[in-house]
């Protein structure tokens, strides 16, 4: 028996739980509950991204209660979901699930909309403050005070999942994919890329919410405008294979992909799968973690907030993502047998000057960024469970866990968070079906009380 069947045995175990998680069930959980949502409001949340982005520009300043500016929340939930989803999760789904991939990543960010949407209007409307007087919400929350006490033990097992899936999606799977990165394109071993992250993360979260939110308010919107600018650039000068791109992702999202290149093809059930398990790895709508930021929110409007909330995965998916997928097809990367970040890295190279390089440094500026926001969304699932008390703790084991993940297997990093995301899931969308009246009345009032169109329900 060679020394890696342990190691092998134990994906092919993971994989399996993985399969039930994500199988039929979640996936209509999922794409259901948003799309219930986008139907009992009326479309609004696709009909208000205008008003959204007004919001938006209006969010830097304080009009309410809260420990942050609206601003500054959207940029912390953007720099959790703006990661390693947009580089190497876009390509694991092309490069698993095909082209049409792609695709169900939209269906997943057209209804997350609604989704992201109701998640923050829930928190900011349900929020507490805690002994310290930060405010603090997010499922657990509003499952606990908006659903009575019969639930609290919903909203526990939540905060249970959350608190785990933090270790997976938010640290050890950014960990492992910037040391991936760093390493194929500088040659940085990942001890050493451990160690920095680990510097870097320690010394943000000294300073709590406030200097996590003001990193994120710098950093989001530079980084996001150079990989887009990048990716753009890459489009332009492949301007005349986009249309096939296109038609390649529409055809293979209802018919599967034949075997090509190093691609070994993919069923339509496998693209669905991928699209929608890395789009909402992506974009995050469903987890319920997003609201946990936007509840610290400086509002007193749960609409207000969730308008800007669902900007999130406008941006996150509708836009960076769509780059990055369009990037892999146009270049022919997605067939050529790379994986991960790897795939992006060969698919930047192959038209701009080291663009292998520019991609290592998006990653690692987008992976220090989620490690940031993942760590705040885990400190508050745990503060939720244990008290103050575990706050100080639980960053010590945050920060110990970062060269755990960078020297781990990849393939194994990706399925655990999977099955994290997945266990997350579930409570959350329980609860956001059972307040969706209570989202929908808020809504109607608000926009009543603004003198502006009824959502016509």
């Amino acid at each position: 028996m060679n020394g890696n069947s342990p190691l092998q045995a134990l994906e092919a175990l993971l994989s399996i739980i993985k399969g039930l998680i994500w199988g039929e069930f979640l996936l209509v959980l999922i794409l259901g509950t948003g799309l219930l949502l986008m139907v009992r409001l009326g479309a609004m949340p696709l009909r208000r991204i205008g008003t959204a982005f007004r919001q938006l520009s209006r969010g830097r300043r304080s009009d309410g209660e809260g420990d942050i500016s609206s601003f500054n929340a959207l940029m912390t939930a953007l720099s959790a979901t703006i990661g390693t989803g947009n580089i190497v999760g876009v390509a694991t789904a092309i490069g698993i699930g095909g082209p049409g991939a792609l695709f169900w990543m939209w269906c997943s960010a057209l209804v997350g909309m609604a989704t992201k949407y109701a998640e923050a209007v829930c928190a900011v409307h349900y929020r507490e403050k805690d002994e310290h007087g930060r405010h603090v919400g997010g499922p657990m929350y509003y499952i606990k005070n908006g659903l009575g006490q019969r639930w609290v033990w919903l909203g526990g097992l939540f905060a249970f999942f959350g608190m785990l899936a933090g270790f997976g999606i938010g640290n050890t799977v950014q960990a492992n994919s910037v040391a991936g990165a760093l390493n194929e394109s500088f040659g940085i071993p990942a001890w050493a890329t451990s160690i920095g992250l680990m510097a870097m993360v320690g010394a943000v979260l000294i300073g709590g919410v406030k200097r996590l939110a003001s990193v994120a308010g710098k950093l989001v919107p530079f980084m996001a405008l150079l990989y887009l600018a990048s990716g753009l650039t890459i489009l332009a000068l492949h301007l005349t294979d986009i249309p096939a791109a296109v038609g390649l992702v529409f055809e293979s999202a209802f018919t599967g992909t034949a075997a090509t290149g190093g691609f070994a093809g993919a069923t339509i059930m496998v693209a669905i799968q991928f699209g929608v398990a890395r789009g909402v790895f992506s974009n995050e709508a469903g987890l319920g973690s997003a609201p946990i930021a936007h509840a610290a929110a400086q509002t007193n409007s749960p609409v207000g907030q969730g308008m800007v909330a669902m900007l999130g995965t406008f941006i996150d998916t509708l836009v960076v993502c769509t780059v990055t997928g369009l990037v892999l097809i146009v270049t022919g990367a997605w067939h050529s047998g790379a994986e991960g970040p790897m795939m992006s890295q060969e698919a930047f190279a192959s038209t701009i000057p080291q663009g292998q390089h520019l991609v290592a440094l998006c990653l690692s500026l987008f992976a220090f960024t989620t490690l940031l926001a993942w760590s705040y969304y885990g400190e508050r699932c745990a503060q939720y469970l244990f008290g103050e008390r575990i706050i100080t703790p639980f960053r010590v084991v945050w920060v110990l866990a970062i060269p755990v993940g960078a020297n781990v297997s990849l393939g194994i990093v990706w399925i655990v968070a999977d099955i994290l995301n997945g266990l997350m899931a579930v409570p959350n969308l329980i609860a956001l079906l059972a307040l969706s009246g209570v989202v929908v009345g808020l809504t109607k009032e608000y926009f009543a009380r603004k003198n502006t169109e009824p959502l016509g329900l």
